[in-house]
């Protein structure tokens, strides 16, 4: 029987607690009752003037970005809507159905008061609760990295020297200083410039050999920090590299994330990562896991020197695609040169300082009566062969190679750190950034990171597998399953 049209009743005023209208085994009450934030408001204290208006409660702030991050959220003003429409937020707020909620601006100006350190502190502060849960193994390390688009199109890129006039010319007709550059507005920021130091990453860094950056030639008016780079399916955006470096336990727990321009090379964050994180959480790890990225000299070097073993493939070199390798090279360490396959002797010539190596060359009239010439070298003057200052500890790292240990490796780094950046942007909103500037930029990828680390945290609460804001909560043993039992810890 087709019943009567339903009569809206939605002015009625009723009289309900809200703790009744959330369930009892929601995510958001398992939330509240073991991560306590009240430490928080002793960090900002200092942040907050002795008058004027009461501002956003830090724990509230705090709580409202945890939302962010588990809902996959893009914006503050979405957030607060989401906040409005929820109950089981507002109850995980401790706010009343006709209790008025922060402004979305008041929120991102909090934000950008408390600044860098503090989302920086905080999840320090989930870390040192996995440790103290247990999750960190610390015999292992694996470091990857993965490119996020930033908010800002490749349309917005101009030429650096348009900037620069364009402002001098501003400065001329107003009679007022001439403002800073667009990639260094916040040269009075100490968060900037502490982040830059902490990877000794220099804005105005030169380029490397003959090769020279888009970023050294144009810079986007959007974002000025976001740099041109080529994702996987070959699209030029404008954008960041999200660094993670993260424990080989199987919690796979995050310990360290960063956020560099495009266009820095992973190789160049590694160490800075490495030490930062051993000098704060005391490890000792056996090895260190990474793709061939970053086998640069100087990384295996810092690693082995470290007592490390850098389980990192290494390139080996061609001159062309038909050239022989150079480690088909011998070297004689008593004479200092190097014997070609055909008994061939290459004699030190110079040393390339920028590249860190010493150069061999073969006699060219030796070379060019060579029968195997063609597939060995197209010079006429003698094959060469670089020496890197590294050599010791490339083939130290050469040797790992054909261990079961180091094959094992390989296969779980396919999986430990790839499966959390699918996460993070599958699940927590990285699939792009949504703000702007480095600092910035940053505070996302750390507040992601968090999260990320938070979900593992709770399951040793006894949340166990059961539903949970952005999907399953169970991506602990995600990896592991993918991974023969031989290759977990």
């Amino acid at each position: 029987m087709l019943g009567p049209a339903k009569r809206r009743a939605t002015d009625r005023t009723v009289v309900v607690s809200l703790d009744t209208l959330v369930p009892t085994d929601h995510f958001y009450r398992h939330l509240d009752a073991h991560l306590d934030l009240s430490f928080v408001r002793d960090w900002v204290h200092d942040a907050y003037p002795s008058i004027g208006r009461p501002s956003i409660d830090p724990v509230i702030f705090f709580k409202l970005y945890l939302v962010m991050v588990f809902e996959g959220i893009r914006s503050e003003r979405q957030l607060l809507m989401l906040a409005a429409d929820r109950l089981s937020v507002r109850w995980y707020l401790g706010f009343g159905l006709d209790e008025p909620l922060p402004d979305a601006s008041a929120l991102t100006r909090l934000r950008q008061r408390v600044g860098l350190p503090l989302f920086r502190r905080f999840f320090e502060h989930v870390v040192d609760l996995c440790v103290e849960a247990g999750l960190v193994w610390g015999r292992e390390l694996v470091v990857d990295a993965t490119r996020v688009p930033a908010n800002a199109a490749m349309d917005s890129l101009v030429p650096r020297l348009r900037v620069v006039v364009n402002d001098e010319l501003v400065a001329l007709f107003t009679g007022d200083e001439v403002p800073p550059q667009r990639d260094t507005d916040h040269a009075g920021d100490p968060t900037r410039w502490d982040l830059l130091e902490e990877c000794r990453l220099d804005p105005h860094r030169p380029a490397t050999g003959a090769y020279q950056r888009i970023s050294s030639r144009k810079i986007s008016r959007t974002d000025p920090d976001a740099t041109p780079m080529t994702m996987r399916d070959g699209r030029t955006v404008l954008g960041y590299q999200d660094h993670y470096l993260v424990d080989g336990g199987t919690a796979r727990i995050i310990l360290h994330a960063f956020v560099t321009p495009g266009d820095v090379s992973e190789s160049q964050v590694l160490i800075d990562q490495l030490y930062r994180t051993l000098f704060r959480r005391t490890l000792r790890p056996r090895r260190l896991i990474a793709d061939a990225r970053y086998g640069t000299g100087r990384n295996v070097r810092a690693i082995e020197d470290l007592g490390i073993r850098a389980y990192v493939p290494l390139h080996e070199g061609r001159t062309s695609s038909s050239s022989f390798r150079h480690t088909e090279f011998t070297y004689d360490a008593d004479q200092d040169v190097y014997h070609c396959p055909q008994g061939a002797v290459l004699k030190f010539r110079h040393q390339d300082d920028q590249k860190e190596r010493w150069l061999y060359r073969a006699n060219a009239s030796v070379c060019n009566a060579c029968r195997v010439k063609s597939a060995c070298t197209s010079s006429s003057q003698g094959r060469l062969v670089g020496r890197s200052f590294h050599a010791e500890y490339l083939e130290r790292v050469r040797s790992y190679a054909d261990t079961p240990a180091f094959k094992k490796a390989m296969r779980k780094r396919s999986v430990w750190v790839e499966l959390l950046f699918a996460e993070a942007k599958d699940w927590h909103g990285l699939r792009r950034f949504r703000l702007r500037g480095l600092v910035n930029v940053n505070i996302q990828a750390l507040l992601v990171a968090t999260g990320q680390n938070l979900k593992r945290w709770l399951q040793t609460t006894g949340w166990g597998r059961r539903w949970g804001p952005a999907g399953c909560l169970a991506t602990r043993n995600l990896g592991q399953s993918l991974l023969s039992p031989r290759l977990t810890p």
